[in-house]
């Protein structure tokens, strides 16, 4: 076994503690320790990444137990991409809370930022459908601190919603695993899979409701039409850095469907045949209208921000309806861009709210280096709304094309063509009142407490901006290595193998 696989999983998970309870009341030697593992953590990322580069699947077992007894962590290469783009965006946010002071304002900000790593890096290499709700309840709880990190009445609100909505999602995740057990006597994601697909025909009634079940769930997670509502009131309120940082969030929801609905309810499973695509295609229409006409109707910045991840989200959950392996690659290449865009406006909406003192959409006097600002605005806009020549517009046209051969073509490239025209206006809007308009008025009186940006504050956004220009140069190898990655995911039979062989071989 290679144990570098578990190490995602274990260094933030060491780490946070230390963080909270041995190096809380020193925020230099806290600054320096979570850094230093969150550099760590990328460069293991990046190994993993290569090592996934031949594209095997590689299976470490907890306690040496094999599987279906035992807990296992799978790395393929979904998997080792997710953890490589969590582990890149962790280092662009830490960048920006140390550099703003963002993480001097609350207690325990770098220990939960490092179990929200745990949560989520678990979540990505987990072969168990149960550990996959351990992880979500970390992710869950370290969310939450990070959420309502540096007070306030409107924090807490906001807060206050999203733990419940979350916390109704995992009720039914339970109920959905313990319907899955009964069912088939096991939750490892390879052993479900065998277990489903050989299934009799007069027992797959359960089997469905749990399918069912289980993909509310991840629509939550991945704030999907009808239960998206919690999103743009929790990334408005939460404090900039940790909405950057949650833009990896909704992504957990969509990689859980990915990777059950290919390995355990696959298109050839006939229990579950349809589900996908009848219930995903029009709650993504409907999200990715709802989040375009909230970016057109916004009156502050920062809920224009959070419905331009709503859209983002139906956008991305499109192309991954249409359920073939195109298509998939077409919604991780996507997913990639979303990403690290809704992250840079995030962080650049955080330079600029606190040198204008409000978010409000209305013109005011122009800020300390309105002009770098304004044009960081449009580059970031420009990535969320998909106009060319950035990796937006080369993702969008790739879904697009990903969902060609579909029923329901038309209907998909009208929604997305329609949203971007409205979220550029969108954007327009807003870029001209922020910006523009502002240079119009008085200058405000000089204050001492209004600095201008450094080069360390600036930084983390443009980095954002710049994987986004990374993207759109190497968006041929990019492409090719996501479709390798589709290809290994339907052809589950790989990761089977790779999972249960031991056991198997240990009976013999």
């Amino acid at each position: 076994m290679n144990h570098w696989i578990i190490a995602p999983v274990v260094l933030p998970a060491l780490l946070a503690p230390l963080l909270a309870f041995v190096m809380r009341h020193d925020i230099v030697l806290s600054r320096a320790a979570s850094a230093v593992g969150t550099v760590c953590l990328a460069a293991i990322a990046i190994g993993l990444t290569m090592l996934e580069a031949g594209g095997g699947t590689q299976v470490y077992f907890l306690g040496n137990w094999t599987a279906p007894f035992g807990i296992v962590l799978v790395l393929d290469r979904l998997s080792a991409i997710m953890v490589l783009l969590t582990a890149v965006l962790a280092l662009i946010v830490l960048w920006h809370s140390i550099a703003t002071g963002w993480d001097k304002r609350g207690r325990h900000f770098h220990a939960l930022f490092q179990f929200q790593l745990m949560g989520i890096n678990g979540a990505f290499l987990t072969g168990d459908a149960f550990n996959l709700f351990v992880f979500f309840e970390v992710l869950l709880i370290a969310s939450y601190g990070l959420m309502i990190h540096g007070g306030g009445r409107t924090r807490l609100r906001a807060g206050l919603q999203y733990v419940v909505m979350n916390l109704a999602g995992s009720t039914l995740f339970l109920f959905a695993l313990g319907t899955l057990y009964a069912t088939t006597g096991t939750l490892n994601i390879a052993d479900l899979a065998v277990k489903v697909q050989a299934m009799p025909a007069d027992d797959v009634a359960l089997v469905r409701v749990a399918a069912v079940l289980m993909l509310i769930v991840f629509a939550i997670k991945a704030a999907l039409f009808p239960v998206q509502f919690w999103l743009p009131g929790t990334y408005a309120n939460a404090p900039a850095p940790v909405a950057a940082l949650f833009a990896i969030m909704t992504k957990v929801g969509a990689y859980s469907i990915i990777r059950i609905y290919t390995i355990v309810f696959g298109p050839d499973v006939a229990a579950t045949q349809g589900i996908v695509t009848d219930w995903l295609m029009p709650a993504a229409i409907i999200t990715l209208a709802l989040g375009a006409i909230g970016v057109l109707g916004a009156k502050r910045l920062m809920p224009l921000l959070a419905f331009s991840v709503v859209g983002s989200m139906g956008t991305l959950m499109l192309a991954v309806s249409a359920f073939t392996p195109y298509a998939l690659s077409t919604a991780l290449y996507y997913l990639l861009h979303s990403t690290f865009a809704g992250a840079a406006l995030f962080l650049l909406a955080d330079l600029v709210v606190s040198r204008r003192g409000n978010d409000a959409l209305t013109a005011q006097p122009p800020i300390v280096q309105n002009g770098l600002f304004a044009a960081l605005f449009f580059v970031g806009a420009i990535g969320m709304a998909g106009m060319p020549p950035l990796s937006g517009f080369l993702g969008k046209l790739m879904v697009m094309d990903g969902v060609r051969d579909q029923s329901w073509m038309a209907l998909a490239w009208g929604a997305i063509l329609i949203a971007s025209l409205v979220t550029i206006v969108g954007f327009a809007r807003a870029g001209s009142v922020l910006f523009w308009k502002s240079t119009a008025m008085e200058p405000a009186e000089a204050s001492d407490t209004v600095t201008p940006a450094t080069a360390l504050q600036v930084g983390p956004a443009m980095c954002a901006m710049g994987m986004l220009v990374a993207l759109s140069v190497f968006a041929g190898p990019t492409a090719s290595y996501l479709e390798s990655t589709a290809a290994q995911l339907f052809d589950s039979s790989g990761y089977i193998d790779a999972v249960l062989s031991p056991a198997l071989e240990g009976l013999k």
